[in-house]
């Protein structure tokens, strides 16, 4: 009975702060990422990949980058999704929700199985100084996905207003915050793949952590603090 009662009265909490604090939603300047670069330090992207307008649609992003980056060396490669929402209140095009979607909610829909999850601190030169909600450091989630013989590695946090976050549960907290004190709701979901070979697990966090390393201090041009 006590969930029920915090789950209405933060629901109208919610409808009050989104109705009459912050009528006026503040959309913040930012590049577009067709001017994203496909060639930074050792890494080249062929092109950017194009989603179809159905998953565009439930994605509800706003822009978006997806491209498979590969090392000019050693020939392996980290596919890169970074999907923007300019606003999280409104409805995309096609009637869509433009809230960010977890990629947990998402893998498993298209067959990946999350075999372990764990959260780590990210230290990347040009990633925000802010904090989530129950601690002090920059946080990313970290997951091993399966699908048949095939295992994945993949980081994601969230980011925006000056921000990284991994929790679900703080980027809503933030929503209902950022709405009521600045007018925004903006923010992206940064999200990093990378096979695991032969099981070699090192390996596979080597090449993200040196993909990351030169991908993220370029990221703030497109993701507004």
């Amino acid at each position: 009975m006590t969930k029920v009662v915090v789950a209405l009265v933060f629901l109208a909490l919610n409808f009050y702060v989104f109705r009459h604090l912050a009528s006026d939603e503040v959309i913040p300047p930012r590049e577009s990422f067709a001017s994203f670069p496909l060639a930074i330090d050792d890494w080249q992207c062929e092109a950017p990949e194009e989603m179809d307008a159905k998953s565009l649609r439930i994605l509800g992003a706003s822009d978006y980058l997806l491209c498979n980056f590969q090392e000019s060396t050693s020939h392996e490669s980290v596919s890169l999704y970074v999907g923007y929402h300019e606003s999280q209140v409104r409805q995309g095009g096609g009637g869509g929700e433009t809230a960010i979607h977890p990629p947990e909610h998402c893998l498993p829909g298209a067959g990946w199985a999350i075999i372990d999850s764990t959260s780590r601190p990210v230290d990347f030169a040009g990633l925000p100084e802010g904090h989530g909600i129950r601690n002090d450091d920059r946080l990313a989630k970290r997951f091993v996905i399966a699908k048949g013989d095939a295992r994945q590695l993949v980081y994601f946090w969230y980011q925006g207003q000056g921000r990284v976050i991994s929790a679900n549960e703080d980027v809503i907290l933030y929503r209902f915050w950022d709405r009521a004190t600045r007018g925004r709701t903006d923010g992206a979901l940064v999200r990093f793949t990378t096979p695991i070979v032969r099981g070699n697990i090192d390996a596979a966090e080597a090449r993200f952590q040196r993909f990351a390393s030169a991908v993220v201090p370029g990221l703030a041009t497109y993701i507004p603090e």
